[in-house]
């Protein structure tokens, strides 16, 4: 009886302290729910989280030995190329005067007096020996055209013709042997060996303004001279050797 009341007392005497042991007996219940709870999930199983499917390792191959390296080798100095001055342009050699041309291809320059009269001089008829002793021929050259210098060649231009005609500016080359009897072969050589003649003499003599004409024995020197060069004036004297 006398505990009861003591007890009973108390409460009343202190009513937080009957608070607090409620509090502390619901937190102890509460603990020991939570408890239980968490060993019936324990029991029941987690899920299970499966570990990821381990690959194979792929089989390692040893490394091949690596190739040599080269040696490597210093690289040359490149020594700098010297510069080479140019040399020195040399002098040019002074030209010499060039000489006056001279001669009949460069005629000097003067006054045309003087050029005229040279021309007169050399164009002047100038009687000399007949050059060949056939007198035959010389005969022939004396009377047919006629000469006019009997006995005598004339020079014009330094050019010798058989005679000059008398009372007329022409230049005569006489032929006198005896064409007709000549083989071919010796014919065509005669006529190639007169028409160079004739040609230089016929040139020499148009110069000097003279006309230039060809005196044969035969009418077949004449045709064999024209056929070679139809230009050329030939005429038939007859002429005996």
């Amino acid at each position: 009886m006398t505990g009861s009341f003591e007890m009973g007392f108390c409460v009343l005497a202190a009513p937080e302290i009957i608070v607090g042991a409620v509090v502390v007996a619901g937190v102890v219940v509460v603990g020991f729910a939570i408890s239980e709870a968490l060993e019936a999930y324990e029991k029941r199983g987690r899920p299970q989280v499966r570990p990821p499917p381990t690959l194979p390792v792929p089989e390692t191959r040893p490394v091949p030995e690596a190739w040599p390296v080269p040696e490597t080798r210093p690289v040359p100095e490149v020594k700098p190329v010297p510069v080479t001055k140019p040399a020195p342009p040399k002098p040019l050699p002074q030209k010499r005067p060039k000489p006056e041309p001279k001669g009949p291809d460069f005629p000097p320059v003067g006054p045309t007096e003087v050029t005229e009269r040279e021309r007169r001089r050399r164009c002047e008829p100038i009687p000399v020996p007949h050059e060949g002793k056939d007198d035959a021929h010389n005969k022939c050259a004396d009377q047919f055209p006629p000469n006019r210098y009997p006995g005598m060649d004339v020079l014009v231009d330094g050019v010798s013709f058989d005679a000059l005609q008398v009372g007329v500016r022409v230049l005569w080359e006489i032929k006198t042997h005896q064409f007709d009897t000549y083989p071919d072969f010796i014919r065509r050589r005669e006529i190639e060996k007169e028409l160079e003649q004739m040609i230089r003499e016929r040139t020499a003599a148009a110069a000097c303004g003279y006309d230039f004409v060809v005196g044969v024995s035969t009418q077949a020197h004449k045709d064999a001279l024209l056929e070679a060069d139809s230009s050329l004036d030939v005429v038939v004297t007859g002429c005996k050797r």
